[in-house]
């Protein structure tokens, strides 16, 4: 898969920007303070799902985004789904709504691989992410990603019927069937709160249980590893200083 290039003498490609939401009206507002104006960005949609707070009304008093409200929570998969289904863009850009300390400069740099045709697929490392990955590479479950509509376009109706917490790796699958090239993008400073910080500890690890679980309903725990190689061997432009993992494996580009 490839995606297209751009450059001052043609029409780039738009950009739509989704953002899940559930009982974030402590971060939301922060978040689309970076999203908001971002001039790759043309339309910015926020889906509301559900939330008991005042998640929604906060996005839907900023001047820029469309909000859409779901009355009832249904997961991630679903708001997602809403999210792809309303969007007009070419390339769509996946954040977060609980993200702590994005910058436009972050946003542009996870972007700008897929716009310039460097790479069809570009993912988040945050700077919070487990160890694990850090040394590894990709954050298979990351929840900031650009890539082409086209990508997802035909399985609006997969991913509905996904578990709530099923996107990202349902989304891996698609990647790898693909073959896309994947850019991992480094995001210092940006932190995803883990859930008992957000939940307190019983609630939180009930949270990453029931998470982890709608991981293995949509891909069996062994696929999934062998799913976490394929994409290693799927990502492009390896950046000085890249974990000694990758030269070990000699793992890069194809």
């Amino acid at each position: 898969m490839t995606s297209a290039s751009f450059s001052p003498e043609m029409p780039r490609q738009r950009v739509s920007c989704i953002i899940p939401a559930f009982n974030e009206e402590d971060r939301i507002g922060l978040v689309l303070g970076a999203v908001i104006g971002h001039p790759l960005i043309d339309e910015v949609i926020v889906v509301d799902d559900g939330s008991k707070d005042e998640t929604a009304r906060i996005a839907q008093g900023m001047d820029g985004p469309r909000v859409i409200v779901h009355e009832q929570n249904g997961g991630k998969s679903r708001a997602l789904a809403t999210g792809i289904e309303a969007a007009t863009g070419d390339i769509l850009l996946l954040i977060d709504a609980d993200l702590v300390a994005l910058t436009p400069a972050h946003l542009t740099a996870l972007i700008e691989p897929v716009l310039a045709g460097r790479a069809d697929v570009s993912i988040s490392l945050r700077d919070n992410t487990p160890g694990v990955w850090k040394a590894i590479g990709p954050d298979h479950i990351s929840g900031e990603r650009a890539f082409p509509r086209a990508l997802v376009a035909d399985h609006l109706d997969a991913i509905r019927a996904l578990p709530k917490f099923g996107f990202e790796v349902f989304f891996n699958k698609l990647c790898v069937a693909q073959r896309c090239r994947l850019a991992v993008v480094r995001w210092e400073n940006v932190e995803s709160p883990f859930k008992y910080k957000k939940y307190g500890f019983v609630k939180g690890t009930v949270a990453d249980a029931r998470m982890f679980a709608d991981l293995c309903k949509t891909v069996n725990p062994l696929v999934l590893v062998a799913q976490i190689l394929a994409m290693l061997r799927l990502r492009v432009e390896l950046a000085p200083g890249t974990p000694r993992l990758h030269r070990f494996f000699r793992i890069g580009r194809r």
